[in-house]
């Protein structure tokens, strides 16, 4: 399950390795972690490494420790109190509903997209252009160039959110970037018609953009996000059914 943790990231990557554990339920609520002696022997790393390793795990709510005979690190089982201090984890453990993400995509992404139509540079059209023609090259794949389309797609909603001048905004939406694969993978069937309809979409987004057109891009932002996810809550639906449930 483990093997030896990055020499130069040591205390990250066991973390990361333990963590990762969890989130794909190799290691079940309930379960223990290896002995402390057995897990330093794995990951190559001091007791003191490993000790601290487990409280940021513990501190994230992951894991509990229990001292004694009987002691060690117990895998918690994740609730959305545990970790709602963690949007990355809410995001990972899809502790977020469809169509709370949704929500709060429209009014954030609404929002950024009209900033950056106001605060955009023409060095920031350029860029837009440019992962809009790696996007369109994509699109021309078809089906097999899907993976990479949602790559560039998320580029994108990212630059927009760098162009809008705001860190906070900035942040956020890189943590919802860096997971919300997980829905789209589950969610969203991988068919040509799907991502052409989100070129199409990222195309007029970045148009409205360039031309400075605030109301207009926060508009097709919200639009596009809404549109998706009633997609993805229909498909969601039909698999919850006794015929469609996985």
């Amino acid at each position: 399950m483990f093997q030896q943790a990055k020499q130069s990231r040591m205390f990250q990557d066991v973390v990361d390795q333990i963590q990762d554990a969890i989130l794909k339920g190799r290691l079940a609520p309930g379960s223990r972690l290896p002995a402390e002696r057995e897990l330093t022997d794995i990951f190559k790393a001091s007791r003191g490494t490993l000790r601290e390793a487990l409280r940021v795990l513990e501190q994230k709510g992951l894991i509990s420790i229990k001292m004694g005979v009987k002691g060690g690190a117990v895998v918690n089982r994740p609730t959305t109190h545990q970790i709602s201090e963690s949007l990355d984890l809410l995001i990972q453990y899809r502790k977020v509903s469809l169509r709370d993400l949704a929500e709060f995509r429209e009014g954030v992404e609404g929002m950024v997209a009209a900033l950056a139509a106001k605060r955009a540079t023409k060095e920031d059209i350029r860029h837009l252009k440019r992962l809009l023609d790696e996007a369109g090259a994509c699109v021309r794949q078809g089906a097999p160039g899907w993976d990479a389309f949602i790559l560039v797609d998320n580029r994108i909603h990212m630059s927009l959110a760098k162009m809008a001048g705001n860190p906070v905004y900035e942040s956020v939406l890189r943590t919802v970037y860096d997971n919300i694969h997980r829905y789209f993978d589950r969610f969203l069937p991988r068919e040509e018609g799907i991502i052409e309809e989100n070129f199409r979409d990222l195309r007029d987004i970045v148009k409205a953009v360039e031309e400075g057109r605030a109301a207009k891009a926060s508009r097709l932002v919200q639009d596009h996000v809404s549109r998706f996810n009633k997609r993805m809550e229909e498909n969601a639906s039909s698999l919850s059914t006794p015929q469609g449930k996985v």
